[in-house]
């Protein structure tokens, strides 16, 4: 099961370096993401969501690959291609993948104005190595799914305390 874990920023970009950052570490195998949206807070207090991956894309391509696997099945892998993406397409389009937009929407109130915060799934992380690089940032805990005793080290290596972490 993943944890969820919310990161505010005092800065409009600082969530999408974050989300970069962790991307980076799971090429590198230091964690294992299920989700990781950006939600900024412009001046006007205009709320915009930034999803990692685009679900229609992904589906499209899930799509192709079964489509292309039941085309050869059938002998007409080209026919299985271009129906496999659109169903795959569409079941992208229609799925609710990861974390939920409306709980995002409504975390994303929370924050001030010329902010971010970043919303994360995390299935398994390697915390010595993964919260140094997200140090640099600057962000603090705005939500978890974590134990309190969790949350509280994961704020306070953030904060750069590493004795209790």
């Amino acid at each position: 099961m993943a944890d969820l874990v919310v990161l505010a920023f005092d800065d409009v970009h600082k969530a999408q370096e974050a989300r970069l950052t962790l991307l980076k570490l799971q090429k590198e195998y230091l964690v294992d993401l299920e989700d990781a949206v950006v939600v900024v807070k412009n001046d006007e207090g205009k709320i915009k969501l930034h999803q990692a991956v685009p679900l229609t894309a992904l589906g499209a391509s899930q799509g192709s690959f079964w489509g292309l696997l039941i085309g050869l099945l059938f002998g007409v892998p080209l026919l299985g291609v271009l129906s496999g993406a659109a169903f795959g397409a569409l079941s992208g389009k229609l799925s609710d993948y990861g974390i939920d937009d409306n709980f995002i929407k409504e975390l994303g109130e929370k924050i001030e104005p010329n902010t971010s915060a970043l919303f994360v799934l995390v299935k398994q992380a390697t915390p010595d190595k993964v919260v140094p690089e997200l140090r640099q940032f600057g962000g603090h805990v705005l939500q978890t799914s974590l134990s309190a005793e969790a949350e509280a080290e994961l704020s306070a290596a953030l904060e750069g305390d590493t004795t209790s972490a």
